[in-house]
């Protein structure tokens, strides 16, 4: 049986740039074992699965191409364009996904973005794991932070989050979802900037990371003193996104291209 297959540049509002996502539309639920070999052969830091719920909703899952994971932003941000662009969807209603994470609430902004409702993630200052600095070419750090699935890397300047070089198999023997690296923005209109790296899933760098944001907006909307800021992904792929600290929420906007449109035969 086809299923419709996207490829949806996210983050972005051009082709070939923020953060690639499959999104793979289903009439019904299917096997993990299927899905998690869809995301291998696709490739991308995340491939997500969408099908309709009876109550309205739609149930979201995430793979990256060893992994399910429990929170995924760009790919998020993909399944919304790719539904409102070519799956039926009215661009007029909100989406709600059913997700391992809770449900998730996506809607179009004032601002022509998509506007999405996450789960704002606490973090809390922790001891670096033993190697992780280096790992990341560090000799230091401002500070270290933990969250539920990341751990959070504060340097001083964006120069240094610019010239990262991890070790990324050492990078993978760290244990977290991912690890990433964040300073104050350096240029007009960003806020802070970050990467992202996630080897231990099988994703050396993700090019714009959503659910990294959950962590990071509460982190830098204390340290600014602000609530509504824009963020700077700074890879070498990257893309831009604007976030919102919204009580326990977290409210990332952002655009997407589709590149690809097809068929998934198997």
């Amino acid at each position: 049986m086809a299923h419709r297959l996207f490829v949806v540049d996210a983050f972005t509002d051009r082709a070939f740039g923020g953060n690639p996502a499959g999104v793979v539309l289903l009439d019904d639920s299917a096997e993990a074992s299927w899905m998690q070999s869809v995301a291998a052969e696709m490739k991308h830091s995340e491939t997500a699965f969408v099908h309709p719920l009876d109550d309205g909703r739609r149930s979201l899952r995430w793979f990256t191409p060893a992994a399910e994971v429990e929170l995924c932003g760009h790919a998020t941000l993909a399944t919304c364009h790719a539904l409102w662009e070519r799956g039926g969807a009215d661009p007029g209603s909100a989406l709600v996904f059913s997700t391992a994470s809770g449900d998730l609430t996506c809607r179009c902004a004032a601002d022509g973005r998509i506007e999405m409702s996450f789960p704002a993630l606490a973090s809390e200052p922790g001891e670096p794991p033993p190697g992780m600095l280096a790992a990341l070419g560090l000799g230091e750090a401002d500070e270290v932070l933990r969250s539920t699935f990341d751990k959070c890397v504060l340097v001083t300047d964006a120069s240094t989050v610019r010239a990262l070089d991890p070790d990324f198999p050492a990078l993978a023997r760290v244990p977290a979802r991912g690890v990433c690296v964040t300073a104050a923005g350096d240029e007009p209109g960003v806020d802070f900037v970050s990467r992202f790296f996630a080897p231990r899933v099988g994703v050396d760098e993700d090019p714009v990371t959503g659910s990294a944001h959950c962590m990071l907006t509460p982190i830098w909307a204390e340290r600014l003193g602000k609530k509504t800021l824009e963020a700077a992904q700074v890879g070498p792929r990257g893309g831009r996104l604007g976030v919102e600290l919204a009580g326990d929420r977290v409210l990332l906007r952002g655009r997407a291209t589709t590149t690809v449109a097809g068929s998934l035969l198997v």
